[in-house]
């Protein structure tokens, strides 16, 4: 896939990609309101500051956009062909680390679960997997 701006304008787009409240987010947000869950947004006191996080419950979720966290087999996942070295490196430093906070998770007690962007479009199984996830939590 070529691109098709200048770098400068290309540079201007990727400055307004948002970390937090992206559409995929509230997407599932919708959901766990839905399902009655309570949740807090973005604790910056646990590794990889969670999207989503139910502290009664110790578990976290992470919302993950396909391209940024390769999501594996999905075609939105697919790199750049322009200054496709700068591109392979920085996105499988993001997979690298997305592994390591779970991992950093995992051994302070904090079961994970990642919904994919790409999943978003079925929410019944978006939404059946998050209740299968936290199945044993009571909504309040």
């Amino acid at each position: 896939m070529l691109d098709i701006f200048t770098q400068e304008k290309r540079s201007q787009i990727m400055s307004r990609v948002r970390c937090g409240n992206t559409k995929p987010e509230l997407k599932l947000r919708q959901v766990l309101h839905g399902l009655k869950y309570r949740y807090r947004l973005h604790s910056k006191e646990l590794p990889g500051k969670p999207d989503i996080v139910f502290p009664k419950f110790r578990k976290v979720i992470f919302v993950n956009g396909c391209f940024w966290h390769q999501h594996p087999g999905c075609k939105k996942a697919a790199l750049p062909r322009t200054n496709h070295s700068y591109w392979e490196e920085k996105l499988a430093n993001n997979v690298k680390r997305d592994a390591a906070t779970i991992d950093k998770l995992a051994k302070i007690g904090w079961a994970t679960m990642v919904v994919w962007e790409c999943e978003l479009k079925n929410l019944d199984e978006v939404t059946h997997r998050v209740e299968k996830y936290l199945r044993g939590c009571q909504p309040t």
